[in-house]
């Protein structure tokens, strides 16, 4: 018997089209965000280079979302203010 505790799925990575569908962004989007955001969003890699997306990758997604979308941020003052809040929480 193995004593290794599988994590649950809300611990678990998911695919970028999941991840496409949880955060209602679409996956050209995420890659693209990537780039831009490679600072704070860096999804996993599969051996094969497929992106799993973790549920703190997630966040991030989220949070990029709200500051372009919800506060009119351009990408340049979305990044900034990224910066400050890690450098804050640092």
């Amino acid at each position: 018997m193995s004593n290794r505790i599988k994590p649950s799925r809300a611990d678990q990575a998911v695919s970028i089209s999941m991840a496409s569908n949880i955060t209602g962004i679409e996956v050209y989007t995420l890659r693209y965000w990537e780039s831009e955001f490679s600072d704070f969003l860096q999804p996993l890699r599969t051996e094969g280079g497929q992106r799993r997306y973790r549920p703190q990758d997630i966040r991030v997604v989220f949070a990029i979302k709200r500051l372009l979308q919800e506060e009119m941020f351009s990408i340049a003052g979305a990044r900034r203010h990224l910066e400050r809040i890690s450098q804050e929480a640092a």
